[in-house]
């Protein structure tokens, strides 16, 4: 545990410099969106004397350096400003669509396990055999396609053609159910712990589609890099050594194969969700998913830079947080990794 909290502290001040950069960069890219936020937070029928009165009171008549400060100092205290498009806190709407976008990205992310893993080992366990062009002419298939033209096929596949799936009107149809009482914000787990499986199954029918969308562009990286580790570890001395003791094949695949090959697996699971997390936008537009991807999309169409600022440094927080735990998960799953600095 000792050791844990050492390698934590080390990696969070380490991040230090990476945030502050990402400070720096988002707030000059954010002021250099098209648009007048004054404009549109003051009205088309606004004339000149208003947009000005407006633009004193967001504080964007003062110069770039004094925006910055205040904007730091407001980090500071934990305000992120308040969003012109939705008049609420930032800090408060994010927060808000946080666990929606997290809770498709998680299933999707557990798809994309459930099927790409196995794959992998499969297609290592027979290297190339039809099996193994299969699996990966399977994977790179699924993958080549951009995520909103899957999104759409889905869509009009298993819910127009195949009344299968219900409509897509984001996390919950609230004709039919009511929403469960927030305690994790993922609806699927507070449906679970209030007891309410009507809303559960629910909840569940909303999300497999954007989840197998959005697990589909996962599946390529998670396949290749399980079947190049199982391929490297399958070939090495300790397995051979297992194989001349006479062990079965599926201890030797499952306990000595499988366990070694599991340190780049979860070092690439972190890249994956970050990355897929990112890119829930269009997903999100698709299916009417309130997460934060669709707010950052109107956020900067409405040149709302208190909104793309929270979202960016969100995002960068989030991601260092997730290299963090892939550092701890990796030291848990190989004890011999060593981490420095």
């Amino acid at each position: 545990m000792i050791r844990f909290l050492r390698i934590a502290g080390r990696r969070l001040l380490g991040a230090v410099p990476s945030l502050i950069g990402v400070i720096i960069v988002t707030f000059l890219l954010s002021h250099a969106l098209p648009g007048d936020p004054a404009v549109l937070f003051a009205g088309p029928a606004a004339d000149a004397a208003s947009v000005a009165q407006v633009r004193a009171h967001l504080g964007l008549d003062h110069s770039l350096p004094q925006q910055f400060l205040t904007y730091v100092w407001q980090l500071a205290h934990g305000d992120l400003g308040q969003s012109l498009t939705t008049g609420q806190p930032v800090l408060t709407d994010l927060m808000e669509r946080l666990p929606a976008s997290l809770e498709l990205t998680l299933v999707a992310l557990i798809f994309a396990i459930g099927v790409a893993v196995p794959l992998g080992i499969w297609a290592a366990t027979r290297p190339n055999s039809w099996v193994d062009h299969l699996c990966r002419g399977t994977v790179t298939i699924a993958a080549a396609f951009p995520t909103f033209f899957v999104a759409l096929l889905l869509v009009y596949v298993f819910y127009f053609l195949i009344p299968l799936a219900p409509e897509p009107v984001g996390r919950l149809n609230d004709v039919y159910f009511d929403a469960p009482t927030t305690i994790t914000g993922f609806y699927l787990i507070d449906s679970i712990l209030e007891g309410n499986w009507q809303t559960f199954a629910g909840s569940l029918a909303q999300i497999i589609l954007p989840a197998i969308s959005l697990g589909l562009f996962a599946l390529a990286p998670i396949a290749r890099i399980t079947r190049a580790a199982m391929l490297q570890t399958l070939a090495s001395d300790h397995v051979r050594t297992a194989r001349a003791c006479g062990l079965s094949r599926r201890r030797i695949l499952i306990t000595y194969a499988l366990r070694n090959a599991m340190l780049p697996v979860v070092n690439v699971l972190g890249m994956v969700f970050s990355f897929v997390l990112g890119s829930n936008v269009l997903i999100e537009d698709v299916y009417g998913w309130p997460g934060v991807g669709a707010y950052a999309v109107k956020a900067v169409i409405s040149s709302d830079y208190a909104a793309v600022q929270g979202f960016i440094l969100m995002m960068a927080v989030l991601y260092i947080l997730l290299n963090l735990v892939v550092d701890l998960v990796s030291m848990i799953v190989d004890p011999r990794v060593r981490f420095e600095g």
